[in-house]
Formats: C-alpha cells, sequence, structure tokens
C-alpha cells in the first residue's frame, strides 16, 4: 500500500513541476503582451490628439488588433492547460478515494481477522494464555508485528487522508483560476469587436481620403529616392577617403576580400563585432512598433498600391529619445526633405541611418556608444511621431528587422 501511495504521488510532483514551468511561460507571455498593448494605447492616444485620422492612427489600431488577438490565443491556451490541469487532479482525487476505500477495508479486515484468531480473548489474556514459553514468545512477537501493522495502516490512512483534502482544496483553486482566466478572455474579446470596428472606421475614412493618399505615397517615394541618393552619396565619399587614407605610407588599413572599404585594425575588429550582434542589437527607441516594414509591401488602405522602403519605419510616442544601436562614429549629420534631421553612423564597414528627427545631438566625427541618446524623434502634423532606421553593408542596404533584438 504504500508503494502505492508512492506511485500516486511521485508522478503528481514531475507532472506539477512541469505545469508550473509551462503555467510561467504563459504569464510571462501574458505579460509581454499586456506591456505592448499599454505602449500601443499610449502612441494610439498622442495619435488621436490630433483628431484627424490618418494611416499612422491606422497602423496602432491593427498592431493593437494583433496583440489583441495574441493575447487571446494565449489565453485560450491557459484555460486548456487548467482544463488538463483539472482532469488530471480529479484523476488523482477518484484513486485517492480508492485507495482510501481500500485500506480502511483492509484495516478492518485485520481487525476482524485478529479478533477471530484470539476467539474473543482480549491480548492481554491471550499473551498469557500460551501453554509454554515458546508459544508466549511467538504471541508476544505476533502482538508486536500486528500493533506495529494496525499503526503503519492509521498512519497510511491519515496521510492518504491529508493528500486527498490538498488535492480537492487544489481542484476548487484551479477551478476558480479558470474562470477568471474566461472572464479576462471575455473581456478581450469584446476590446476586440471594438478595435475591429475601430480599424474599420478608419479604413472607411481613409478609402474616401484616396486621391489625397496617393499624392502623399507619390511624394513619400520620391522623398525615398532623394534619401537614398543621400545615403550612397555619404558612403561612397566615406569609401573613398577610407582608400586614400589606405594608400599613406604610414597606414594600417588594408582591403580584406569581400570588404568595400580599406579597414583599420581596430575597424576591422569594430565591423566583425558589429556583424556578431546581427539579431542582438537593441532598437533606436525604447518603445514602438514596426510601422512600415523593410522591402516592398501593399499600401494599408489604397489597392493596387505597393511602397517601397530601402529601412523600417518605427511609431513611438511623440519625442521619444532616438539611440545609437552599436558603438561607432558620426560620419555624417543632414537635413533631407521630407525627413528632417538624419544621422549616419559608420562601424567599420557597417552603417546605421537614423532620420526623422527634429533634434539632433551630436555632430560629424563624434564617437558614440551603443543606447546613447543622438537626438529626439519627429512627430508630424497628424500627430504620428516615427523614425526611419536603415542599416547598410557598404553600398547594399539591408533589412533592419534582422539586426535588431526580437520584441
Amino acid at each position: 500500500m504504500i508503494f502505492l501511495l508512492f506511485v500516486w504521488l511521485a508522478p503528481s510532483l514531475t507532472s506539477h513541476a512541469q505545469t508550473k514551468k509551462t503555467r510561467a511561460e504563459l504569464e510571462r507571455e501574458k505579460a509581454e503582451i499586456q506591456k505592448r498593448l499599454l505602449e500601443f494605447d499610449q502612441i494610439l492616444k498622442k495619435t488621436a490628439e490630433t483628431k484627424k485620422v490618418s494611416v499612422g492612427q491606422l497602423n496602432v489600431v491593427s498592431k493593437q488588433l494583433q496583440n489583441r488577438v495574441n493575447y487571446i490565443n494565449t489565453l485560450n491556451r491557459e484555460v486548456r492547460l487548467l482544463d488538463s490541469e483539472i482532469k488530471e487532479t480529479e484523476n488523482k482525487i477518484i484513486a485517492l478515494e480508492n485507495d482510501l476505500k481500500n485500506m480502511k477495508e483492509e484495516y478492518a479486515g485485520m481487525i476482524y481477522t485478529s479478533s477471530k484468531l484470539n476467539q474473543g480473548m482480549t491480548m492481554t489474556a491471550f499473551v498469557f494464555s500460551s501453554s509454554t514459553f515458546k508459544q508466549f514468545y511467538m504471541r508476544l512477537k505476533y502482538l508486536k508485528q500486528y500493533s506495529d501493522a494496525r499503526k503503519k495502516q492509521v498512519e497510511q490512512i491519515e496521510k492518504v487522508t491529508a493528500e486527498l483534502a490538498v488535492q480537492r482544496a487544489g481542484l476548487e483553486d484551479k477551478k476558480s483560476e479558470k474562470q477568471v482566466v474566461l472572464q479576462q478572455e471575455q473581456q478581450q474579446k469584446q476590446q476586440l469587436d471594438k478595435a475591429k470596428q475601430e480599424q474599420q472606421g478608419i479604413i472607411n475614412t481613409l478609402t474616401k481620403q484616396e486621391q489625397d493618399i496617393r499624392k502623399q505615397i507619390a511624394a513619400a517615394k520620391k522623398q525615398q529616392e532623394n534619401l537614398n541618393k543621400a545615403i550612397r552619396a555619404i558612403i561612397e565619399e566615406e569609401i573613398r577617403r577610407a582608400e586614400a587614407e589606405a594608400k599613406k605610407a604610414n597606414s594600417t588599413a588594408t582591403k580584406s576580400s569581400g570588404s568595400s572599404i580599406p579597414l583599420t585594425p581596430e575597424a576591422a575588429a569594430l565591423s566583425n563585432s558589429f556583424a556578431g550582434n546581427r539579431g542582438k542589437l537593441p532598437w533606436p527607441v525604447e518603445s514602438g512598433f514596426i510601422s512600415r516594414p523593410f522591402g516592398t509591401h501593399p499600401h494599408p488602405t489604397v489597392k493596387g498600391v505597393t511602397e517601397d522602403n530601402d529601412g523600417i519605419d518605427i511609431q513611438t510616442t511623440p519625442n521619444a529619445s532616438v539611440r545609437a544601436v552599436f558603438d561607432g562614429e558620426v560620419i555624417k549629420v543632414a537635413t533631407i526633405p521630407g525627413y528632417g534631421g538624419t544621422i549616419v553612423v559608420r562601424h567599420g564597414e557597417y552603417y546605421s541611418m537614423y532620420s526623422k528627427l527634429k533634434v539632433v545631438s551630436v555632430k560629424s566625427g563624434d564617437k558614440v556608444t551603443a543606447k546613447q541618446v543622438i537626438g529626439q524623434v519627429y512627430t508630424n502634423k497628424d500627430g504620428v511621431a516615427e523614425v526611419h532606421f536603415e542599416t547598410w553593408k557598404g553600398l547594399q542596404p539591408m533589412n533592419p528587422s534582422i539586426w535588431l533584438a526580437g520584441r
């Protein structure tokens, strides 16, 4: 019986540890999504203050909607996990109740068998009625074994009874937890429906403004082309300067195979360090989301129209600080039409570019470190605060999303 009890309790402890880990992961996931939703609420609040419907406002609402769906999915997983835990606990309770029933029956049988063997005599009379010393000794030994067995049986009954009480209390707790999660899920679904209605309302409004939006898209495309030309010219000038330096007699710069620019040993080390931090770089702003991804993508409201982006746009809160993503040297500070303040930082043969800044806090030649504040984001007339961020290797633009740490 002790073995049976151990068989039931041991797996239960292992299973609980595994479940606890999974629940902890779900709680962390929920906390992270809630944090993101609060960020989006703050961004949306600031954007909506202008009382003007914009693509930026649509981007925030769409991102909210996406994260709301993720939150509901996480709650669903938590409900399924609780259902599994409840079922497992119910099975344990059934097994413990059966064990308790069997132990009580065995205990009753032990008492009955003992009374039959003793022929109705008390234990003391049974021992002292022995006809020989050997019989006296054997009966005394039997009496001790019987006493020990009864004691162990009582202990087992008490142990199973206590465990049964714990499992029943745990079952009620899990059922209560499930009700709380179901209520949270219902609230999130209501908010999701509200977000869908808000999203559709914004789309309907923007659709009526299609002609103006098409003009904005054409202007933005021209501004993007001018920005790319400016960045390319800046990098080309940097390459020419580095090549001229490398030709000097005392120069330590060399151009390795596959590199676009001669590098000193220090610059080569910085370049390798930057490359080694792919997927780990801090974001140029502390909070926000990617509102326009890298590459070619469809416009969110105008059908049949695509937009090209050699970087990413990150929508954030007004007046947010813009930070360098890695150690490096500022090689250019400029003002570019449509993009405002622009900073280019060199990291060996890699470059990071930050634009749509209203304040620039560095100048050409400055050394910067990762997460150092280099400027402040610009907020447009629609209340949208957005930083444009690009990463280049030589004269080739790269997708910044794969270089930044996950969010």
